[in-house]
C-alpha cells in the first residue's frame, strides 16, 4: 500500500483585521520575521534592508534541531501590498498573498517545494507536516501582531 502523495505547495489563510498596506508591512520587514514566526526556527534577522524589494536578501539567525546557524534569504516575488515571496539555497520559497475582502485582508502563506531542485526528497520527509504546522501557528500569530498595531 502506498502513501498519498504529499503536495508541493503547502498553504494556509487567515483573514486579519488590517488593510493590506498594514499587513504588508510587517511581512516586508525582515527584522519582524521573528515576531511572528510559529516554527520556532526564526530567531532573529542579522542582515536585511526595510522595507524589502524584489531581489534584495536578508541574512537569518536559525535554530533547528538544536543548531544554531544564519541563512540568506533572496526576495524572489514582490508586489507591494500584495504578494512576496523569498527562497533560500534550498530554493524552495515562503510565499505570503494578500488580498482585500470586506475591509480586511486574506493572508495566505505558502511553503513552495514545486522550485527546489530537491523536491522530491524534500516530500519523502516529514517536512511538509512540519511546514504545514509552522504555517498554521504563524498565521495567527502574525494576525496578533499586526492587529495589535505591534
Amino acid at each position: 500500500m502506498s502513501s498519498a502523495p504529499r503536495p508541493l505547495l503547502i498553504s494556509r489563510d487567515i483573514i486579519i483585521t488590517a488593510p493590506p498596506s498594514a499587513v504588508f508591512a510587517v511581512l516586508a520587514n525582515p527584522h519582524r520575521r521573528a515576531d511572528f514566526d510559529g516554527s520556532g526556527t526564526v530567531k532573529n534577522t542579522v542582515r536585511g534592508s526595510d522595507p524589502l524589494r524584489l531581489g534584495d536578501t536578508f541574512k537569518t539567525a536559525m535554530k533547528l534541531f538544536g543548531v544554531r546557524y544564519q541563512i540568506v534569504n533572496t526576495v524572489v516575488e514582490f508586489e507591494v501590498d500584495r504578494r512576496i515571496a523569498w527562497c533560500h539555497s534550498g530554493k524552495h520559497r515562503w510565499r505570503y498573498e494578500l488580498e482585500e475582502v470586506d475591509g480586511a485582508t486574506r493572508v495566505v502563506e505558502t511553503c513552495d517545494f514545486s522550485t527546489s531542485p530537491v523536491r522530491g526528497l524534500l516530500m519523502r520527509t516529514p517536512w511538509p507536516r512540519w511546514n504545514a504546522e509552522g504555517i498554521e501557528k504563524t498565521l495567527p500569530r502574525l494576525k496578533a501582531l499586526v492587529e495589535n498595531g505591534a
